[in-house]
């Protein structure tokens, strides 16, 4: 299985990200709750990509592609962006009062939690963030 989504760095597209993330786990039956969290995942990484990757009232395309060989699936993040390794973010201080804590940083740690692999590589000029999870095993 192989898939792609291409949209644009606008927060109504997330729910364009929520439908092809949906269409996957119906496609490969994975149970609800695994669907939640790979939505989870990529709604925090594309609200990333949206928010802060270009700047105010650039237009931009995000792609997304989600590939799986029935043990293993894993996603692409992909756009032209500022250079920005979300790998390298120190995770979140979970013993802090989450009032008290810094902005930013919680994402990243959900995402580190819920997938099995995080890479990042920068590639003529674009970032591409490689999210796996193992789905069979």
């Amino acid at each position: 299985m192989r898939k792609e989504i291409r949209i644009k760095n606008q927060v109504k597209e997330l729910e364009h990200v929520a439908r092809f993330v949906e269409e996957i786990g119906e496609e490969l039956g994975l149970d609800m709750e695994m669907q939640m969290n790979l939505n989870l995942v990529m709604e925090e990484m594309v609200s990333n990509v949206i928010f802060y990757a270009y700047p105010r009232e650039t237009d931009a395309t995000i792609e997304l592609m989600a590939e799986s060989d029935g043990k293993e699936l894993t996603f692409v993040l992909s756009d032209q962006g500022r250079a920005f390794d979300p790998t390298l973010k120190e995770d979140a201080d979970m013993d802090i009062n989450p009032a008290e804590r810094d902005l930013g940083g919680m994402g990243i740690f959900i995402v580190k939690n819920i997938m099995n692999q995080v890479t990042y590589q920068r590639l003529e000029g674009k970032n591409l963030l490689t999210m796996k999870k193992e789905i069979k095993g």
